[in-house]
């Protein structure tokens, strides 16, 4: 089974160099607990894989025999431009990884289609001054969803596609964007993929769903890890668990893995200690 590596070694070691070619997956955690900073470091580091493979072996090492890298990085955000995203990767990753890692991505920013129906000015979005075409284009706005849709048509066959907020999509309900067309969006999504190949990362701040909602998603999707803050002592610790994921949980219940604790550092997300059962 060919597998695409997430671009956090120790992870992609435990469960045979990656997930299985044709996955989507769910990251949701509580705010700052790791999944926001494992989609950054799988963006960059399978960035890097074509434009820096010297940095790459510096800093990941070999990657699995049955791993292959995706043929492009992509990286699309409902709310946020290509320099916010660098500047808030920057906070969390050495400035060289991040400027070389992303210079293999390419950056898809979906803010006019976000925000085309809000109170939200226009020129806070939107950087080009509105033209005649613009205008009289009016009445046949694109939604935020059918951009989304458009984009991966063209880009997702054997890509990475990473997703930074999920949560942007569900967390103002609106009546162009009810929660069944997020459902559907994600049933669809994860049948066009198992076509396409490829992977796509979802990111989604388990905050903002309840139980149901949130069991909805995982049901519509390939993968779900959940990032999380445990205490031991007098420290708080970063964790991560698999809850559910074809061909990759089962490897883990076969090492009797049941959580990572995990760490922030300047080569961004990585595992610090497998946690087994005992």
């Amino acid at each position: 089974m060919t597998r695409i590596p997430f671009g956090v070694s120790r992870f992609d070691g435990q469960i045979g160099g990656g997930a299985p070619e044709g996955s989507v997956v769910l990251l949701a955690g509580s705010a700052g607990a790791g999944a926001r900073e494992f989609l950054y470091t799988s963006a960059v580091f399978n960035g890097l894989i074509q434009n820096d493979p010297d940095l790459f072996d510096l800093h990941y090492g070999s990657l699995a025999p049955a791993a292959e890298p995706p043929e492009e990085v992509h990286y699309v955000s409902f709310s946020a431009s290509r320099e916010d995203v660098k500047r808030e990767i920057s906070f969390s990753m050495d400035e060289e990884i991040v400027k070389a890692g992303l210079g293999g991505v390419t950056f898809q920013d979906l803010s006019a289609e976000y925000f085309q129906l809000s109170p939200v000015p226009r020129e806070w979005y939107v950087d080009e001054p509105r033209s005649l075409a613009d205008l009289g284009g009016q009445g046949e706005r694109r939604t935020v969803i059918q951009a989304f849709a458009d984009y991966l048509d063209e880009h997702a066959a054997d890509s990475l596609v990473v997703v930074d907020s999920l949560t942007d999509l569900i967390g103002d309900e609106q009546p162009e964007r009810p929660w069944s067309d997020v459902v559907y969006l994600l049933k669809g999504l994860r049948k066009a993929v198992r076509e396409w190949g490829g992977l796509v990362l979802l990111n989604l701040s388990r905050d903002a769903l309840t139980e149901s909602q949130f069991g909805e998603l995982m049901s519509c999707v390939d993968g779900t890890i959940q990032f999380g803050w445990e205490t031991g002592g007098n420290e708080r610790v970063r964790s991560m668990f698999v809850q559910e994921f074809r061909g990759v949980l089962s490897q883990l219940e076969q090492e009797d893995i049941v959580r990572f604790e995990t760490e922030i550092h300047e080569a961004g997300f990585d595992v610090s200690n497998v946690r087994k059962i005992r």
